[in-house]
Formats: C-alpha cells, sequence, structure tokens
C-alpha cells in the first residue's frame, strides 16, 4: 500500500500508460476530509498493477470503504497481457481489502488505459454507465472536422469572428476562469460538490506528470473574458475537465472555438486521444448531445463494484431507504 508522493511517482513512471487521474498529485487534491489517497501496488514476476484508490470510514463501524477519484481511474499495469490470468491477483486483493476490513470498492474506469476489464475480470462487476466522446487526433485535421455537424461548423465560424482565443497566463486570468466556472455551474443548478473550492484550481496546476493549460476567450468589441475551459495533457491524452461562459454570451459559440482551437493545438502537438466526456451523470442529456456535436466517436463509461464482505454490505443496507438500490453503488451511502 503506497501512500508517500515519491514512491507512488516512481510507480507512475514504471507502467505502460497511465493519466492525470491515476497521479498523486491530483489524488491529493481530490481527497475530501477523511479521505485517504492509497496506491495498491501488485507484483507478479514481471507483471506490475497498480490500483489508485480513495479510503473513507464507514461511520459508526469498524469499517472502511474505497471510492475512485472525480474523472477517469481504475487500475494501470506494467506487461499486461490478453492470456493474463488475473485469479492470484483476485485473491491477493481480496486479502487486502478483507486485512484492512474495506467492505467495498467503486471505481470509475478509464476507456483510454489498456487492459482494465483483463485485470478486474470477475472481481465485482463491470458496469456500462453510458457514452463518452472522443476525438480521434490520430486522423487529419480535415477528418476530424468532418465529423463535427453542420451548425457546429457555422457557429465556430461565427465565433471566429466575434472572439479571440489565447492561454491563461496570470493570477487574474485564473480568477476570471474561476468566476466562469462558477457562473456556469449556477446557471445548470449543478450539486454542491461541484462547487470545487478557489484553491483546487490554484493548486490544480501542479502535477509532476501532466501539463494543465486553460483557454480563454475574450469578445473582440469589449475586450472581456467571456469563456474558458481547462484542459489537461498527459501523456497522448487530452482531457476537457472543466469550462464555463458568461450567461449573457452564450449565443456567441465561444465554448465550441475553444475546443475547436484545442483540438488543432493538441493535434499538432501528436496527441492521440481528445477525450470530451460524455453527460452528466452518465446521462443522455443536453450536456452529452453538445459534445456529440463534435464527433460521432463514442466509447463505453464503465464503472467497477465490489462487494468483499457481502454479510456486512448486507448489514449496513438494512438500515437505508432506498428505492433504487441497484443503481446507487454502495446502497448504504444513498444520500438521503
Amino acid at each position: 500500500m503506497i501512500t508517500a508522493k515519491k514512491e507512488w511517482n516512481l510507480l507512475i513512471e514504471e507502467v505502460d500508460a497511465y493519466d492525470f487521474y491515476s497521479t498523486y498529485d491530483y489524488h491529493a487534491l481530490s481527497s475530501m476530509d477523511e479521505e485517504d489517497p492509497i496506491l495498491i501496488k501488485y507484483t507478479q514476476d514481471d507483471v506490475i498493477v497498480g490500483l489508485p484508490l480513495l479510503i473513507r470510514k464507514i461511520y459508526d463501524t469498524p469499517y472502511f470503504d474505497a471510492t475512485s477519484v472525480y474523472g477517469y481511474a481504475g487500475p494501470i499495469s506494467k506487461n499486461i497481457s490478453k492470456n493474463f490470468n488475473n485469479q492470484l491477483f483476485k485473491e491477493e486483493l481480496n486479502d487486502f481489502f478483507k486485512e484492512n476490513q474495506i467492505v467495498s470498492v467503486f471505481s470509475r474506469l478509464n476507456p483510454y488505459l489498456p487492459n482494465q476489464n483483463i485485470i478486474l475480470n470477475s472481481i465485482g462487476e463491470i458496469k456500462v454507465k453510458g457514452d463518452i466522446v472522443m476525438i480521434d487526433l490520430t486522423n487529419d485535421l480535415d477528418s476530424q472536422k468532418k465529423q463535427y455537424q453542420r451548425r457546429i461548423r457555422s457557429h465556430i465560424n461565427k465565433a471566429r469572428r466575434l472572439c479571440t482565443i489565447r492561454k491563461a497566463n496570470s493570477q487574474e486570468d485564473i480568477t476570471a476562469f474561476i468566476n466562469l466556472y462558477y457562473e456556469n455551474m449556477s446557471r445548470v443548478d449543478a450539486k454542491k460538490s461541484y462547487f470545487f473550492s478557489e484553491d483546487y484550481f490554484y493548486k490544480f496546476s501542479h502535477n509532476d506528470h501532466s501539463e494543465i493549460e486553460i483557454l480563454l476567450a475574450s469578445f473582440n468589441q469589449t475586450k472581456e473574458i467571456i469563456s474558458g475551459a481547462m484542459f489537461i495533457k498527459t501523456k497522448d491524452i487530452v482531457q476537457y475537465h472543466l469550462s464555463g461562459t458568461k450567461t449573457d454570451y452564450l449565443d456567441t459559440s465561444a465554448l465550441k472555438l475553444i475546443i475547436d482551437e484545442m483540438r488543432i493545438e493538441a493535434t499538432n502537438e501528436n496527441y492521440r486521444v481528445f477525450n470530451l466526456g460524455g453527460g452528466l451523470n452518465s446521462k443522455d442529456d443536453s450536456l452529452l448531445r453538445f459534445k456529440k456535436s463534435f464527433s460521432k466517436t463514442l466509447t463505453d463509461f464503465s464503472v467497477w463494484q465490489h462487494i468483499v464482505d457481502k454479510n456486512v454490505y448486507e448489514e449496513l443496507i438494512k438500515s437505508v431507504k432506498n428505492d433504487d438500490e441497484n443503481e446507487f453503488f454502495p446502497s448504504y451511502r444513498h444520500p438521503e
């Protein structure tokens, strides 16, 4: 069980592939009060598996459970083949959970990291929750743009006449982006958990393994910053993470232009994947439809759910009134 940054970083640098959501810095930034980031390391001959999790106390009990950071997490690995037999890994992992009184485990998975399903095969269950949209940056720029819906191309051309895009490069720029994001979250009536603290944004750029980039759109007529988006570049993956637009300027389509500019930049910098993500809570909603207007390339967003101790789990859910018990996991944490 790795908890120190130095050892975590060493493992990150040893595996075949990783993403921003696998890193120590993001786990340290994302962990709430009474959540402890850990990286479980498993070795077998030349095989290495790393499983990043957040460990939480289950109140009024001697037990714990585990969850993942917001985003796309799941196991990272080295030298896993399609023929990997995970039986020994399964036994060792369950022993670890039982020794640490961990009742259940939940993790969002990352479709752009290899072999996650092979590693977790028959350990609990993997559920597909919805679609996520990606732009394949290995295609040339013209081929990418042909996947745009016609109206998106028109909106971007309009935005290019009205706006100028630049990178955030000062404290003042970051503050402007934070305010845009908060306004956006208020407009869509987002849950409180989406209103990250200001400190969260300032600390975000301190990551040893990723480049954080904020693009801002200014309205040419007034020079006012009207839209912004935060992107994360890791290895060969670009993640579209957070964004916001001033309500009075929604019809400028500035955010669409920002996404298009990042697509061009990331392609020229030889990234492979530009992940736009999915809908709110993995639903087929207006957010997902907005993202689908940029690309027809979809992939599954999956989560991993594992009940380690069924007897304790059953005891814990007895006191919970939960009409959609099969949907929320773990059921005993269902919000009132």
